[in-house]
């Protein structure tokens, strides 16, 4: 496994481990990867409906002005003062850094003198700015396509959705909020893929609205793109073992004819430091030093000499790798679908049936926290899985008996 990057440049080049690479962690690189993909896809697909001609181009009313906001110029240094004090902190304590980035950024600890300087210089700077540039504003029409905006789009749907994944994995686990607030809410640990992706549907399809793209194109984009995304966002749990793995693994079978790591894996270095110490560790060490105040890490650092030392044994059914095989399949069969179905949304209602379908049987050989609800024992993402395919059938019924309505050169 690959906890941060110094782990996947060992394997590769045989640098050392914990190194100022670790400050890169594999998931949330990977989740900046799955960003980039989705951005890609949503641009090529935009292009090819402009040029089809079912998006247009749009106009747009500008307030032009030389001089910086008070709100930008505060904004910007409140921003360097906070980094400025950070950096050196950051330049001193890598090792600390590079195994909690979020608790020392939003510590109170920084070089504040430093910080307060240079955020005082930015605001001065911004207020000569101010006296030299012209005064008043001016406003001008501009013509822009939808498909300009995509870095928006994808900005929008990247920040709602982890605000909504946090969110909701507080909503399903309270207790972590009440024992660990600061914690919960900066722990990169703990989301939940269905509640960004209910906020950030929302969020998207308003904004879309706003510059000229119909949400009905845009949520057959967004059903391809969040497989895709989804695809590259679960490599980064599979790479970095990040808790999302499947219950212990039953025998094998004597039909399986994939690798065995497909059925049943141990996830060495998981970045959650769960299971059992690797063999190469000293365990003697280790039951030391659990009585002193140390962080796992720590442990594991005076015990086997890296950061991260465990390993699950038994091992376990390795979910992500199945969720990225059916996202990448459901992904290529509505790429190739996406232009010979010709009712709009159409795409959008299979992927909802498809994904909940997929997610509803994944969710029975997950690690997952379950709830009785109307005699039902399931976990949440089982609920929202049922409640995915009910509303995707109803979709395809509603768009079927509407087709007219909704045929690709309609004006939807």
């Amino acid at each position: 496994m690959y906890p941060d990057l110094s782990y996947f440049f060992n394997d590769l080049f045989g640098t050392p481990v914990d190194n100022w690479t670790s400050i890169f962690k594999t998931f949330g690189f990977m989740l900046v990867m799955a960003l980039l993909a989705c951005g890609v896809f949503l641009k090529y697909e935009l292009k090819r409906l402009e040029r089809e001609g079912k998006i247009l181009p749009q106009n747009k009313k500008v307030t032009i002005s030389q001089q910086v906001s008070w709100v930008d110029m505060l904004m910007n240094a409140a921003l360097l003062t906070f980094f400025g004090a950070k950096l050196p902190l950051i330049i001193q304590d890598t090792k600390t850094f590079s195994a909690d980035p979020a608790g020392l950024l939003f510590s109170k600890q920084g070089e504040w003198l430093i910080g307060f300087l240079l955020g005082a210089g930015a605001f001065a700077y911004y207020l000569y700015k101010n006296s030299l540039a012209p005064k008043g504003e001016k406003e001008t029409m501009i013509t822009f396509m939808p498909s300009e905006k995509t870095n928006d789009i994808i900005m929008i749907a990247g920040l709602t959705g982890v605000l909504g994944s946090k969110l909701f994995s507080i909503l399903e686990n309270p207790s972590d909020l009440f024992s660990d607030p600061l914690g919960a809410l900066l722990s990169g640990a703990g989301l939940n893929v269905y509640g960004g992706l209910i906020l950030a549907y929302f969020s998207v399809l308003w904004y879309v609205k706003k510059i000229g793209i119909h949400p009905w194109y845009m949520m057959d984009i967004g059903g391809m793109g969040i497989l895709l995304g989804y695809a590259v966002g679960r490599m980064g749990c599979q790479f970095s073992g990040d808790g999302d793995w499947g219950i212990v693994a039953a025998q094998q079978p004597s039909w399986w004819f994939l690798p065995d790591w497909v059925w049943s894996y141990h996830y060495p270095n998981n970045v959650n430091n769960d299971g059992v110490l690797m063999s190469h560790c000293n365990a003697d060490i280790y039951q030391e030093l659990l009585n002193k105040r140390m962080s796992m890490e720590d442990r594991c650092v005076e015990a086997c000499g890296i950061r991260y030392c465990h390993e699950l044994k038994p091992g376990v059914y390795p979910t992500p790798i199945y969720e990225i095989f059916f996202s990448l399949l459901g992904f290529g069969l509505m790429f190739l679908w996406r232009k010979r179905i010709k009712i709009t949304g159409m795409l959008f209602f299979i992927y909802m049936v498809y994904n909940g379908i997929e997610r509803y049987f994944i969710e029975t050989i997950r690690v997952n926290d379950k709830y009785h609800v109307l005699g039902l024992y399931w976990t949440q993402a089982q609920y929202i899985s049922v409640l995915f395919v009910l509303i995707g059938v109803a979709g395809i019924i509603y768009l079927l008996k509407n087709k007219n309505a909704f045929q690709s050169n309609a004006n939807v």
